[in-house]
């Protein structure tokens, strides 16, 4: 099955002050990490770009540029995608040490049947719900995740849900209120977005932890 990429690469940077995705992080530019890893797992990738961003980087197979709402950038890169394409998946490249094997699980449950599947990580945190800074409820963690990209979606699925209109966080809220089916799988903790300039540092630093690792562990074989 044909399988697309669409890296969101469009955003302004308000919270973080800057157009994250040029950033550095440990010798290559955060967007051109994210582009790599999906080279690895996808047929082709389409980037989003701010508009009237030239882009000078990795080869990708279109550019396009993105709209003022996450729903409308991804619209602008299936608009580019052919219909024949099966399995699309959607990344946001402020997430730029997403593997490989993420990739392929959320492709490989729309393979199997799924409208969309999307990688989520166990919550350890006691979660409330709160109106007007008063408690409303306190939620079973055991039944909550935090989502992440990539996101793997049967195309004409995708396409279906983002004709009908409307934003949402991620394409996968567009997928449920559709009536689609959306399975999650085991994400991954290295694979944390980059939101403020604290993230920055903190990723920074866990990719010297690995390399560290790798180091002792190469140098004890």
């Amino acid at each position: 099955m044909t399988t697309w990429a669409i890296l969101l690469g469009a955003g302004s940077g308000t919270r973080f002050g800057a157009q994250k995705q040029f950033l550095d992080l440990d010798g290559a530019r955060i967007i051109d990490r994210a582009i790599h890893g999906a080279h690895d797992a996808v047929d082709a990738v389409v980037l989003v770009l701010p508009a009237g961003e030239s882009w000078v980087g990795p080869p990708v197979h279109a550019v396009v540029e993105g709209g003022a709402q996450r729903s409308d950038s991804v619209r602008a890169g299936l608009a580019v995608i052919p219909p024949e394409v099966e399995v699309i998946v959607v990344h946001d490249v402020a997430r730029p040490l997403a593997t490989r094997a993420t990739y392929s699980a959320v492709i490989d449950a729309v393979k199997a049947g799924a409208d969309g599947a999307v990688p989520g990580i166990a919550i350890s945190d006691t979660i409330k719900r709160v109106s007007q800074g008063m408690v409303v409820e306190t939620l079973n963690r055991n039944e909550l995740v935090a989502v992440q990209t990539p996101q793997a979606f049967n195309a004409t699925k995708l396409r279906d849900a983002h004709l009908a209109g409307g934003d949402a966080t991620d394409d996968a809220g567009l997928i449920e209120a559709i009536g689609g089916t959306v399975m999650v799988v085991q994400g991954d903790a290295l694979n944390q977005k980059i939101t403020e300039g604290s993230d920055l540092t903190r990723l920074e630093a866990l990719l010297a932890e690995r390399s560290t690792s790798e180091g002792d562990a190469g140098e004890s074989a």
